[in-house]
């Protein structure tokens, strides 16, 4: 008994205890642990995984490469850009929106009808993350929902959109021409997700807006007063696209000064005097 009493006095006594009971938690936690759950997850992800590379080996790797290293052409031209790190937010958003696959190489990917549907979107995604290094994760709903939002954060949303993507995309969001084949893409009509995907990843002739640029909430507001814009009628009647001054005054001279043009030369045939002559 004197012999145990002179060891737990000693020093190193009340680590050893605390060291024991970790491990003893330790061990209790892990038996408990929702270890087939885990697993279970592990295998969905790991065939997840294996379908999009399958699709990925059908339907990607002739221009992007069996590895995601790109494919060059002899010219010394990109025929397909390397995916080495661009995450899973670049796939969702290019396959998502069917910019890819592309139907033919050219200086811009147009939006037109998926050629994927979600699942294989999805597996798509998740085999280029997996493979080809981690990237930008497809953002969640604190980028896009639009719940909550007031008119105050739409208005800032609206000063966010016209100092930072208006020049490119117009004010109104229709889009407009960069030169040399470029343009920036109309966003009526986009999703949420995919505008979102857009500015953390930086697609084509994009720049990237990372989080610490513009925030989340920034994000989202800037997507709120989007969607007021394209949900406000046409109070004077035709919008005539929503392109601005130069295409309302280039209609009003058109039409408006050829219509009385035409009118004064009519006139002038019917006249009495050129009747009379």
């Amino acid at each position: 008994m004197r012999q145990l009493s002179t060891h737990r006095r000693h020093p190193l006594a009340g680590v050893l205890v605390l060291l024991l009971g970790l491990i003893v938690a330790g061990g209790l936690y892990a038996a408990a642990a929702p270890g087939a759950a885990r697993a279970d997850t592990a295998e969905a992800d790991a065939e997840l995984v294996a379908e999009g590379r399958e699709l990925y080996l059908t339907g990607c790797s002739s221009c992007h490469g069996q590895n995601g290293q790109g494919i060059l052409q002899r010219a010394g031209g990109q025929y397909g850009p390397s995916l080495i790190g661009v995450g899973a937010a670049a796939v969702d958003f290019q396959v998502g929106t069917g910019r890819m696959p592309m139907a033919q190489n050219s200086q811009q990917a147009p939006r037109k009808e998926p050629l994927y549907d979600d699942a294989e979107t999805e597996a798509l995604a998740a085999f280029v993350a997996a493979e080809f290094g981690p990237g930008p994760a497809i953002p969640g709903s604190e980028y896009y929902d639009l719940s909550g939002v007031s008119e105050e954060d739409i208005s800032e949303g609206r000063e966010l959109y016209l100092a930072n993507c208006s020049a490119c995309h117009n004010a109104s969001g229709i889009g407009g021409a960069l030169g040399g084949g470029r343009y920036a893409p109309t966003l009526e009509g986009v999703e949420g997700v995919h505008f979102a995907e857009a500015m953390i990843t930086g697609p084509q002739n994009m720049p990237v807006f990372s989080d610490e640029v513009l925030t989340p909430d920034d994000k989202r507001h800037i997507y709120a007063s989007l969607r007021e814009i394209q949900a406000e009628p046409a109070s004077g009647g035709f919008d005539l696209g929503g392109v601005g001054p130069v295409g309302e005054g280039l209609a009003g001279w058109v039409a408006g000064i050829g219509a009385l043009v035409g009118f004064a030369v009519w006139i002038g045939k019917h006249s009495v005097r050129a009747g009379k002559q």
